[in-house]
């Protein structure tokens, strides 16, 4: 492997804590060896087109430093291919990196710890989902949970958590359950009404919202949660537990597992790491160790 490694910065993560991240990050990463490139774009599509680079020119290992937003364009460059990925976590979920027991806004630790794992050869292959020619790590939320994230995105205070229980309140005075169409692996669809529908890689969004806490990053499987038709009153009580994971017993809420996912609903986005993915109809799929990971 060559000692040529890529940081892939967002310097807006974390209300500019990715900009500061990256100098303790590479520092660590210099001291144990390593030569280090910055990278950083214009936009997103300039950013995703300097990484792709990196990637096909050979770099030992492209850094995402930066939030689940700057993961998921790293993932656009280094999946289904032999480049590892590390990631500092500076963002305001982190999410992915949560679901990898990687450090969390601690960015010198996090360049040792990639530093580590590239030296001991430490890469785990996990699953990632595809939707929409995207690749996501965490979760595609669909319904109340995905109209919370595009209020939470529009926000500009407060940060991390709080952000995201500002903004279900918000949404709760609005919201009305939807009519989807669910189908598992092709198989008979499921039509209910629901509040969301939740597709998990990973266990949590939002910061550490545990919608599908028995997600397993490398089972090539996920976990989807629906959430039914539930009322104002019962998604106030249902919703807090989402911290814990123990939402999940809730008579409202159901789980299932699939390789394959087909969710259509009227008037519905998606979103994935975060990320808007577009108006239903969506259809994810699981693509096993879909990309080499540096960590514990």
């Amino acid at each position: 492997m060559t000692s040529e490694i890529t940081l892939f910065v967002n310097p807006t993560a974390g209300r500019g804590r990715g900009a500061h991240a990256a100098q303790p990050a590479a520092s660590a990463l210099r001291e144990a060896g390593f030569s280090v490139r910055t990278l950083v774009g214009n936009d997103a599509d300039d950013a995703l087109l300097r990484a792709r680079a990196a990637v096909d020119g050979g770099t030992g290992a492209l850094i995402a430093v930066g939030g689940d937003g700057m993961v998921n364009l790293a993932l656009q460059a280094v999946a289904g291919t032999h480049t590892p990925l590390g990631v500092i976590a500076v963002g305001t979920g982190n999410d992915f990196a949560r679901a990898l027991g990687l450090p969390v806004r601690a960015p010198r630790a996090a360049g040792r710890l990639v530093a580590e794992a590239l030296k001991g050869h430490r890469i785990r292959s996990v699953d990632l989902g595809r939707a929409d020619g995207r690749w996501f790590g965490t979760v595609l939320a669909s319904g109340f949970d995905s109209r919370v994230n595009d209020r939470g995105n529009r926000m500009r205070w407060p940060g991390g958590r709080l952000k995201y229980d500002l903004a279900i309140l918000a949404e709760l005075a609005t919201f009305r359950p939807v009519p989807y169409r669910i189908t598992l692996d092709d198989g008979p669809v499921i039509e209910v009404d629901a509040t969301l529908v939740a597709v998990g890689n990973s266990g949590s969004y939002g910061g550490g919202m545990r919608i599908c806490a028995g997600a397993v990053l490398d089972d090539g499987l996920f976990d989807v949660t629906v959430v039914g038709d539930c009322s104002r009153a019962t998604l106030l009580k249902v919703f807090p537990r989402v911290y814990k994971g123990t939402h999940l017993d809730h008579p409202k809420v159901t789980v299932h597992r699939a390789a394959k996912v087909s969710l259509a609903a009227p008037r519905t986005t998606g979103y994935a790491d975060g990320e808007p993915l577009g108006t239903l109809p969506l259809t994810a799929r699981c693509v096993p160790g879909a990309v080499r990971v540096l960590g514990p």
